[in-house]
């Protein structure tokens, strides 16, 4: 019921997104008399910032159609490696040349936690250059026909074992975020059957390894509700005109509104800031701010079985850090891993994975030798700048190539 409520609201709104979206224009375009008038500024900043919280945002377009290479330009194209029913493997194909042959190659995992793959972008675009880079391209699951079937966390490990597999040896893993988690079960399952396609690297930035650690408030918000209230007030089915429709999902404007309502104060500023931007003409930092939440606002369903095996095994139970996680019958034990070295890396500031989750890694993988293994703390650094930003571009990139090269 509650997902056909906010699909009336938006048949709703579009329209009075559509009309602002004409009367900001209309009153800004130059070849408009009306763009003339004396308070023709302040109309079509009102006129764009009510459009802006009325539209719906759809996914973005990843952008990154050519890069540098030492001053010269190379084009890119992206393809789809492989394909499975709930995401893509997208490989950043560059042109061929010679000496982007021994180029890294990096299976960058990115998050299913409610925004799409292309919250990555900055990531790829400073990797793209000295890497060959692949991305998980997550779907949406109310795109998923319901007859695929369901999709659980173990199903994402082992997703990850197939793109590993795809790849074969001597790939690079980077996960952000949530899939620290599962990529670490992958690589486990992998080193305890001696898998020859184990990732000669696995860097893991801000993510939930032990959620015990340094708890935050979505730490907090999973561990005070039960599972059967999160089963019974947050999972709704996809309505009948999509093509998912009937399956079971934890919609994405429900986890958009969780988003919001972490900070309401600075979501309420940067607006009020945008509006301030379009009078005083400040078009770069307008169109910065148009940027973020074109991509910030773009939101996906994740499948119900995903998102409540997440909350029960990641956040209420621990079974990663107790050892206490099964997966065909095999525990998963980090211990086990001995050829694959690790990097971890933390925000000083991160509100969403708490300083020491992701560290905890270091611990579990008893078995790595010392010199393999290395982690970094970003001071000043939230969660977002971990991959994007001034502070990845300059600080943590640095790191991470280092060590990739290190370490191959």
């Amino acid at each position: 019921m509650l997902y056909d409520l906010h699909e009336l609201q938006r048949a709703f709104l579009t329209p009075l997104a559509a009309f602002t979206n004409s009367g900001s224009q209309l009153f800004s375009h130059p070849y408009s008399p009306f763009s003339y008038t004396p308070v023709s500024r302040q109309v079509a900043a009102a006129y764009e910032l009510v459009h802006r919280l009325g539209k719906d945002y759809e996914k973005p377009a990843w952008g990154l159609d050519s890069t540098e290479r030492d001053g010269h330009p190379v084009v890119v194209r992206k393809e789809i490696a492989l394909s499975k029913p709930f995401c893509n493997l997208i490989h950043f194909q560059r042109d061929s040349q010679a000496k982007l042959d021994d180029d890294p190659r990096i299976l960058l995992v990115a998050p299913l936690s409610g925004h799409h793959a292309t919250l990555l972008r900055d990531t790829v675009r400073t990797l793209l250059p000295h890497h060959d880079v692949y991305v998980t391209d997550w779907l949406d699951a109310r795109m998923v026909p319901a007859d695929a079937g369901p999709f659980h966390l173990n199903d994402y490990v082992r997703y990850i074992q197939g793109f590993l597999r795809h790849l074969g040896p001597q790939t690079h893993v980077i996960a952000v975020c949530q899939p620290t988690v599962p990529v670490l079960a992958a690589v486990s399952l992998m080193a305890a059957n001696d898998d020859p396609c184990q990732p000669c690297s696995m860097v893991m930035m801000g993510g939930p390894i032990d959620t015990r650690q340094s708890p935050t408030q979505v730490n907090r918000l999973a561990t005070t509700k039960s599972y059967s209230w999160f089963e019974n007030n947050v999972i709704h089915r996809v309505p009948a005109r999509y093509p998912g429709a009937g399956r079971h999902v934890y919609p994405g404007f429900l986890q958009h509104a969780g988003f919001m309502a972490m900070n309401p104060d600075r979501h309420l500023r940067s607006h009020y800031d945008f509006y301030m931007d379009l009078l005083k003409g400040d078009d770069d930092d307008a169109e910065a701010h148009r940027r973020f939440y074109d991509e910030y606002n773009a939101v996906l369903d994740m499948p119900a079985e995903f998102y409540l095996d997440t909350i029960k095994i990641v956040f209420q139970e621990h079974r990663l850090p107790l050892g206490t996680w099964i997966i065909d019958g095999q525990k998963v034990d980090p211990s086990v891993i001995r050829h694959t070295a690790l990097m971890t890396i933390e925000g000083e500031l991160d509100d969403i994975s708490g300083q020491g989750q992701t560290q905890a890694a270091q611990t579990l993988c008893a078995g790595i030798p010392a010199e393999r293994k290395q982690h970094y703390t970003a001071m000043g650094c939230g969660h977002y700048g971990i991959f994007s930003g001034r502070r990845w571009r300059n600080i943590i990139y640095p790191k991470i190539v280092q060590f990739i090269r290190d370490m191959a």
